[in-house]
């Protein structure tokens, strides 16, 4: 099969397009033709070697952990899916070597849920890791209804699907943003603003008691987090650790069948869609992580696989 590969920690030059052996089907695996995957900034930043110290890398690795395709085989005792059924995954494994980047991906069936029928390829497979980023970090600060939610980089590729998961939460949603991304944010339902100096005045404006969860997807803005969060509020972050001493959550995003399922039912009842910033052929995998790596995509960057 074809597949993106890298022998060795560096730059996105480092993908080469080349052919591989077809993967193996272990027991409670499902064998997925790759119609689409979707870059995020943790893939690239594997390849790097930035998370050398966290993740065990075998060259040469397939990147990419997001997918949407067609179900081509089974393997043993396997009885949720069936050949021809059409899936998505976060097809995160316990190492890093066989990744979605490829034309066939074997993925464990806790990582795996039912295509929505309502997305197209690409916006199905910016669905796995991002919205689960999201939701299992909205989740765990038990966002509900009646909450006022402040979501920190609103129009990224996780931000804009939080602010529809709190959204459908029944949650107000406050997000930050550029000034260019702000009708952007209004059409998903968020009340933007800029994150310039001045930020917490600015949402203390918005919401005068404060808000009572911040959920933040950038980093380095643990002060005005703490600055606006209202009294018994709660606050998360997937990318700063710092917030734990400061009584927040630091989140990692996990694989989950059954939450990646609820993901699924709610873009298929019209509460969740997933914006795609650029598609790219397989080939172009590289240009692909350098696009991510610029750091100001609106949504999602899709690998188009085949069609």
């Amino acid at each position: 099969m074809r597949a993106i590969t890298y022998s060795q920690y560096g730059s996105p030059d480092t993908l080469t397009l080349t052919d591989v052996a077809d993967p193996r089907v272990g027991p409670g695996e499902v064998l997925i033709r790759v119609r689409s995957a979707s870059v995020n900034p943790v893939d690239w930043k594997v390849a790097a070697g930035y998370l050398d110290g966290l993740m065990q890398v075998d060259f040469p690795a397939i990147p990419g952990w997001d997918v949407a395709g067609v179900v081509e085989a089974v393997g043993l005792d396997t009885p949720e899916y069936a050949v021809g059924d059409e899936v998505i995954a976060y097809a995160r494994k316990d190492w890093v070597q066989h990744g979605t980047f490829a034309e066939l991906v074997a993925a464990p069936v806790r990582t795996v849920a039912r295509k929505p029928a309502s997305l197209d390829w690409n916006q199905a497979a910016g669905l796995p890791l991002a919205g689960l980023t999201a939701y299992q970090l909205l989740k765990r600060l038990g966002t509900r209804e009646g909450d006022t939610v402040l979501v920190h980089a609103a129009a990224g590729g996780v931000g804009i699907l939080a602010v529809q998961i709190a959204t459908a939460l029944g949650a107000r949603v406050i997000g930050t943003a550029s000034e260019g991304n702000h009708e952007f944010l209004r059409g998903y339902g968020a009340e933007p603003v800029s994150y310039a100096a001045g930020l917490a005045e600015r949402v203390r404006v918005l919401a005068p008691d404060g808000v009572d969860v911040v959920a933040d997807f950038v980093g380095g803005v643990l002060e005005t987090t703490l600055a606006v969060l209202a009294d018994g509020g709660r606050h998360g972050s997937v990318t700063d650790p710092s917030v734990e001493p400061a009584g927040g959550i630091s989140a990692w995003v996990r694989p989950d069948s059954a939450d990646l399922q609820a993901l699924a039912d709610l873009a298929d009842e019209g509460r969740l869609t997933v914006p795609v910033a650029e598609v790219f052929a397989l080939e172009d995998a590289a240009k692909a992580f350098e696009l991510s790596q610029g750091g100001h995509v609106r949504g999602k960057i899709a690998i188009e696989v085949s069609r």
